[in-house]
């Protein structure tokens, strides 16, 4: 497709800022160069530069897409600190090779690089989009940390921690895209629900992806059950389960040497996969309705695309 292929040689414009604009400081530019070694999906900037794709010509999209990128790396950067993980894309994190003072710090970095970004394009509704963004994505952090171990979370708790994780930086994404082109309020209204969809989306395949056996992924196999996160397969399994089989259950979380096939048998045998497909299923037929209402023919299209590009990943 032309209108794809116009924005995948945009995000490599994108790349391109980001890793021209490196300070002289030799710490700084090591940690800066590894992190951005990985070109990773760059599914978000890609929804913005599809947001603002009805004036490619509008000055700053590229910018706007490069602080889109920035904000959800450092909040991967601190994700891999807070989890005490060692690898992230299939490479050593920065707190594995450095420190976890490191990983703040640069985290840190990043996001007020992203800020001096914005503070250029010097939009106030963007700027009060993103700054409201960030701080959601934060409060997910910390929903997320009181619910580890909590085998009686809500449905709705954990639909809340995928849409602050991960949906509202998507939403997020598409609505300042469509803002900085001056967008009417119906377009900006279903490419924003339709981005905030295919974010819940992409979490739900993630906690199915941390089921499967599937070196593509980049991390260690059950690494959430062994963290003590709930997530949908658990979460479905364990309403399913009997009270022999909840000790069971309870027994594998936060369980750091837990047997893969016997965890993959309990999960699977008490619908927990199952049902998680479902739901993926609801959220991918949400994003299709509101792309649905998308007059731009092109810009409907990508949304589809990437719609289904998200429901049909396997990393």
């Amino acid at each position: 497709m032309k209108s794809m292929q116009s924005t995948l040689k945009e995000v490599r414009l994108v790349e391109k800022i980001i890793k021209n604009d490196v300070v002289k400081e030799k710490t700084i530019k090591n940690l800066y160069k590894h992190i951005f070694k990985s070109n990773g999906k760059k599914i978000r900037s890609k929804l913005n530069l599809i947001a603002s794709s009805a004036n490619r010509k509008k000055k700053d999209r590229i910018k706007l897409a490069a602080i889109i990128e920035l904000l959800h790396t450092a909040t991967l950067v601190h994700d891999d600190v807070v989890d005490d993980s060692s690898f992230r894309r299939g490479k050593e994190s920065v707190n594995k090779l450095w420190s976890n003072a490191h990983g703040v710090l640069i985290g840190d970095y990043i996001y007020s690089k992203a800020f001096m970004y914005m503070v250029d394009i010097g939009n106030q509704e963007i700027l009060n989009e993103l700054s409201r963004a960030t701080n959601d994505i934060s409060q997910g952090e910390l929903i997320q940390l009181d619910a580890i171990n909590n085998e009686n979370i809500s449905l709705n708790k954990l639909k809340k921690i995928s849409y602050f994780k991960t949906g509202r930086l998507f939403e997020a994404s598409a609505r300042t895209g469509a803002l900085l082109v001056n967008a009417d309020k119906k377009y900006i209204k279903n490419i924003s629900e339709c981005a905030k969809n295919i974010g819940i989306l992409f979490q739900i395949k993630d906690d199915l992806l941390d089921y499967s056996f599937n070196k593509k992924m980049g991390k260690p196999l059950f690494q959430d059950l062994k963290e003590g996160k709930i997530t949908y397969p658990f979460y479905f399994a364990y309403k399913n389960a009997k009270s022999s089989e909840k000790k069971i259950l309870l027994n594998f979380l936060g369980n750091q040497r837990i047997n893969a096939d016997k965890v993959l048998e309990v999960i699977k045998n008490l619908q927990g996969i199952r049902k998680t497909e479902l739901l993926a299923k609801q959220f991918h037929k949400n994003a299709i309705i509101f792309a649905g209402g998308i007059d731009n023919l092109k810009v409907k299209k990508e949304m589809i695309e990437l719609t289904n590009i998200a429901y049909n990943r396997d990393k």
